[in-house]
């Protein structure tokens, strides 16, 4: 079997996306395009490396998009694309892979059948693209808006990523551009071309789309969520006395108080509310049976950490949160100076926009053990959505 590795390549700064980050570090369902990118062929059984390419200034952000995920140590790109890939083949070349497939980062959607079908076309013809074919009519216009002539589009084909070459033939082009002052090509199979290689396809697919503008990234979303068409629903509760101490955490946020909560764990009475609502929408039983309090490893524990296990249980049914709705009842400390950090730090956790997160606090007018200041309850809602496969 020939060793496979893979260029994701992500360096750009995708400004006609919008939005304050660039595009490929921007989610869709929860997830970066980055990470959806990487872990397509990470997780693909034929791929020995992935080799991602970034801008210099994205060091933290692709560190955050790749945890946990298996690839190289990231390269940093050039001001082309074209500067990028090669950045990306340098730096595989100690592993001398026998194929390369160069992917771009906003194509998120790529299935494993693709990344197959791509690797068995390179070892084949050693050059080879996805393609579809052209549906609507295609014309040529002036620069006025005039219609030069109508195109014969069963000869024309749309192209996608991943592209997949042989290794030493892809870098020795990439070189040869480079020495003859060449940096203008739109893709590799361009830039091969130009260097007298003969170029096959094979079949692409219509989900794989670039993401390139504010409007692709509504569309993609809503495809996702059409995906996800069982629609669960779970409320959670807890309550924590207060005890010694001079800080309280609530929702992920430590709040200076002259009191703390006592738990075995660290108290946070927000996130406990929240797991409880998330595994409720699972049916997947509740906080104190996946973390009894009788067990000594969760004293005084990051209730962090309940709360991503929750979130991973709704990935690992192929689900995601849609919302969370989080409500403090307290007298004191008061929680709205502190409210936004909440919602940030939850929709951090949960990889989920801050749109997707309400926080909201209420006293209990002097009524019931909360009224008399002795603690504080949390009531929590969480909204899932599962594939039907799921059932």
């Amino acid at each position: 079997m020939p060793e496979v590795a893979a260029v994701v390549v992500a360096a750009g700064r995708g400004t006609r996306a919008g939005g304050e980050l660039p595009k490929q570090f921007r989610q869709i369902g929860g997830e970066t395009l980055l990470r959806r990118s990487l872990a397509m062929f990470a997780d693909h059984g034929q791929v020995a490396a992935v080799q991602p390419v970034i801008n210099a200034d994205d060091g933290d952000l692709f560190r955050a998009s790749a945890r946990n995920i298996d690839t190289l140590a990231p390269v940093f790109g050039g001001t082309t694309r074209q500067a990028s890939v090669r950045a990306g083949l340098e730096a595989l070349l100690p592993r001398k892979p026998d194929i390369v497939l160069i992917h771009d980062a906003a194509r998120p959607f790529a299935s494993a059948a693709l990344i197959t079908r791509a690797v068995e076309a390179a070892a084949q013809s050693g050059a080879a693209i996805p393609a579809l074919p052209v549906t609507d009519t295609i014309k040529s216009v002036d620069a006025q808006g005039r219609v030069g002539e109508t195109l014969d589009r069963n000869v024309l084909r749309l192209v996608q990523t991943p592209q997949a070459f042989a290794f030493d033939r892809l870098l020795a082009a990439h070189r040869r551009a480079a020495e003859a002052g060449r940096d203008d090509f739109s893709d590799d199979a361009a830039l091969v071309e130009w260097a007298g290689m003969t170029v096959s396809t094979f079949a692409g697919e219509t989900g794989n789309i670039k993401i390139t503008t504010p409007e692709d990234f509504a569309r993609s979303e809503a495809m996702q969520f059409a995906a996800l068409g069982d629609v669960r629903t779970g409320n959670g509760i807890d309550v924590h006395a207060f005890g010694p101490g001079d800080n309280v955490i609530v929702g992920g946020v430590r709040i200076p108080h002259d009191k703390a909560l006592t738990g075995h764990s660290d108290a946070d009475v927000g996130l406990h509310a929240l797991v409880d609502a998330i595994l409720g929408a699972l049916a997947d039983g509740d906080i104190g049976a996946h973390f009894p309090p009788s067990d000594p490893q969760w004293k005084g524990a990051s209730s962090d950490r309940f709360f991503t296990f929750a979130v991973e249980r709704v990935a690992a049914r192929g689900g995601r949160i849609a919302h969370l709705d989080l409500t403090i009842v307290c007298e004191s400390p008061r929680i709205g100076p502190y409210r936004d950090a909440m919602r940030a730090r939850i929709a951090e956790l949960a990889h989920l926009g801050l749109n997707r997160v309400a926080v909201k606090a209420t006293t209990s007018e002097k009524l019931g053990f909360t009224g008399r200041g002795e603690g504080i309850a949390a009531y929590a809602t969480a909204t899932v959505r599962l594939p039907w496969s799921a059932l």
